[in-house]
């Protein structure tokens, strides 16, 4: 192998030497794992617990020397800046997460590929490739996966902006993190309406060194998704995130989008899938419209609230997209003529605007508001045209959804 960095590569192979030094002769933990077969018997892997057993001795391998001079050359390397600060949180330097993202996981592959802590010197060149690649390779390949829930799809479904939703496959996630197993919904795999995952995909340049911001991009998905669907569907609770197919981080989702709320699991079909894609892309449009964003933050939060918290933040979502300085009754009148399909619906709707709880077809009448708005792209000009349909200057605006 023509190596891109002789320095960097002999001061990892003294690192992995030293490591394997300290560990030899060590009893490595194993796992048998089940892998069932559709019409034989089950096939059972022996996999020994390498990792685990890895980071407990994380702080016996950081004060190696070897291990510091294999971490002030990481250090040289610009490419190696996104490892560091994914990880780089309050309490940690840099060079604890260079150990934690590059060194631990290259000593883990290592020890992998020779079975235990006798060394090979081709399984350190194979892991060595692998990191070469990661470093000066000309794009990176990163993806983010979070475990979704309350959905089910027949086929993959892209939402746009690289983010798609997808079947699980079996062990993509416990392969790279092995400690993931406690971090699942409960069920997940099993359960029909928890087969799925969000996924967020991008190539990234080589020299960027800041990783997409993926809770806030899979928790817009979700929301997206609830919007075109009602369904009871989160996401999360975390997500995990790797560069170039090593774990990169895994981080917390945003708990509204982490949080599934009451009500059924639905199905995702075609129609809903291109209207939740369509959604994702305009929800930024909340960004710079604060009456958007306060209905939208209401309508998310009336999904777990009791009453009477739920009648109040649904009240709350509707006079801020709608109502404004006019208050609540212009919003319940503007609501009813543009989610109401006939003179009968828009008078039924109103009456229940009108009620001293926020019933259901309510608490629907504002989710599909929001739909409508984020579809018009223009809430001000929007309720100008609502305004003018009620005085008879004008035909109701086209609405996207159907009752």
């Amino acid at each position: 192998m023509a190596l891109r960095a002789p320095h960097l590569y002999q001061s990892l192979r003294a690192y992995c030497l030293a490591a394997f030094s300290v560990e030899r002769g060590a009893e490595l933990p194993f796992a048998f794992e089940e892998h069932p077969t559709r019409d034989g018997p089950s096939l059972y892997e022996y996999r020994p617990l390498v990792r685990g057993f890895v980071d407990s001795q994380a702080a016996t391998l950081r004060r190696l020397p070897d291990t510091r001079n294999a971490i002030d050359d990481l250090r040289r390397e610009p490419a190696a800046a996104i490892f560091a600060r994914a990880h780089a949180r309050v309490g940690s330097s840099e060079d604890d997460a260079l150990f934690r993202t590059i060194l631990l996981p290259m000593l883990t592959a290592v020890a992998e590929r020779c079975g235990g802590f006798d060394w090979h010197d081709d399984a350190f060149a194979a892991a060595y490739a692998e990191i070469e690649q990661t470093l000066f390779g000309t794009a990176r390949n990163y993806a983010a996966v979070a475990p979704l829930i309350g959905l089910s799809a027949g086929s993959p479904v892209e939402l746009g902006g690289n983010v798609r939703v997808r079947p699980v496959v079996a062990g993509e996630v416990s392969s790279l993190w092995p400690e993931a197993l406690g971090l699942m919904p409960p069920e997940f795999g099993r359960d029909v309406d928890r087969l799925l995952v969000l996924e967020l995909v991008r190539e990234l340049a080589p020299d960027e060194s800041e990783p997409p911001d993926a809770a806030g991009e899979l928790a817009d998905a979700v929301s997206a998704l609830r919007l075109a669907t009602a369904g009871a569907i989160a996401a999360g609770p975390v997500v995990f995130e790797r560069l170039d197919f090593r774990p990169l981080r895994i981080s917390p989702l945003l708990p509204i989008a982490a949080t599934q709320p009451r009500g059924e699991a639905t199905r995702l079909d075609a129609v809903r899938a291109r209207l939740a894609s369509d959604l994702r892309e305009r929800l930024p449009l909340a960004d710079d419209d604060r009456g958007l964003a306060e209905a939208l933050d209401r309508w998310e939060l009336s999904l777990f609230a009791e009453e009477p918290f739920r009648t109040g933040q649904v009240r709350d979502g509707l006079t801020a997209l709608f109502g404004g300085e006019d208050g609540p009754w212009a919003a319940a009148m503007r609501i009813a003529v543009l989610v109401g399909e006939d003179t009968k619906a828009r008078g039924e709707l109103l009456e229940a605007l009108r009620g001293d709880r926020a019933r259901g077809d309510v608490r629907d009448a504002l989710r599909r508001a929001l739909v409508e708005t984020l579809l018009y792209g223009n809430r001000v000009e929007l309720i100008r045209s609502l305004d003018e349909t009620m005085l008879g200057l004008r035909p109701k605006p086209a609405t996207a959804v159907a009752a």
